[in-house]
């Protein structure tokens, strides 16, 4: 674009790409200084205390679209940036943050402390996006271990931050916890309170549909005044050689899952008000298979879940576990509605 025809009140393009990579280089020098969980934070002289509840923001989720997950321990040298290029992947969930410390730090699960630093500014930069999920297989949500009045609040901000994530992402696993699930719901209503802040939930997907103690755990977060804007449903894919029909069976407990959320999210008096219907239930859905092997997904199937996702709106495709043939890879990272 030449000078004349650039708007008034823009960068020129030199400035503009200075200005790109000294935020990729702060961003790189926050996600460094994350704690690792080895010593424990200076007590807070004056601990944060909890807002009333209040309707929290509501935030746009970005394009629909398929997000890649990072197993941070499994693959440390990931080169996010780098993937990105080679992909067309613009989105990535990077697990996991565990309960270190005192146990209102936080680390990432496995050795290396900052696995993922040196591609995440590039990544940044050239406009894609990243957000931390917390909890998982290998390690406790914060929530279960941080009773501090305002210590939890204080640990999901500092790594939201370090990041420099417009989301976060919580593996729940302590869905039968009453105490951790009150936390983490006023630790997500106070941030909400403060910035938009897009929050989902992966979820166990079973053949009908979500655990009672899940659903109950959704109506105490919203409740409590914290907005869930997506509920991430992590389906082990039955291997090959089972009766056939696996998909049908998929797409059968992804439909009893959304008719629960629908009468989860139902309008109440108590919680916020701009819950969906029926609907736009869908909307706040996304799918993530979890392959135990390779070979447990084709491109035959692997275009049917794109255009399933596609179909019914859901908001992302994702995948899990071991990574399918690289025709297959191409077909999901394509998804988009």
């Amino acid at each position: 674009m030449s000078r004349k025809a650039r708007e008034s009140g823009t960068l020129p393009r030199p400035l503009a790409v200075l200005a790109a990579l000294v935020l990729a280089g702060a961003t790189c020098l926050a996600i460094r200084m994350l704690p690792a969980g080895a010593s424990p934070a200076p007590p807070s002289a004056a601990p944060a205390r909890f807002a009333p509840p209040r309707p929290p923001v509501a935030v746009r989720e970005p394009p629909r679209s398929f997000v890649g997950f990072v197993d941070t321990v499994r693959e440390p040298e990931f080169d996010l940036a780098a993937e990105s290029r080679g992909s067309g992947v613009r989105r990535y969930a990077l697990g996991h943050l565990v309960a270190g410390g005192d146990g209102c730090l936080v680390r990432w699960d496995g050795p290396g402390g900052d696995p993922v630093a040196a591609g995440l500014g590039r990544l940044l930069a050239a406009g894609g996006d990243a957000f931390p999920v917390f909890g998982g297989p290998g390690g406790q949500d914060p929530a279960a271990t941080c009773t501090r009045p305002g210590g939890l609040a204080t640990a999901y901000r500092r790594a939201v931050g370090a990041l420099g994530a417009a989301a976060a992402g919580f593996e729940i696993r302590d869905a039968a916890d009453p105490a951790a699930v009150l936390r983490r719901a006023r630790a997500l209503r106070a941030l909400q309170g403060e910035r938009p802040l897009r929050v989902s939930f992966t979820l166990r997907l079973k053949p009908d549909g979500l655990d009672a103690a899940d659903l109950a755990m959704l109506r105490t977060t919203r409740r409590e005044g914290a907005r869930v804007d997506t509920v991430e449903l992590l389906a082990e894919m039955e291997p090959r050689g089972g009766p056939e029909g696996r998909l049908r069976r998929l797409g059968s407990a992804v439909r009893a899952a959304a008719g629960q959320l629908a009468r989860a999210y139902a309008p109440s008096a108590k919680g916020p008000a701009d819950e969906p219907a029926d609907e736009q239930v869908w909307e706040r859905l996304a799918l993530t298979p979890v392959l135990s092997r390779a070979g447990d997904l084709d491109e035959t199937e692997a275009r049917k879940l794109s255009d399933y996702a596609v179909r019914h709106g859901l908001a992302w495709l994702s995948l899990r576990g071991k990574p399918p043939k690289p025709d297959v890879s191409r077909i999901l990272w394509l998804t988009h509605s």
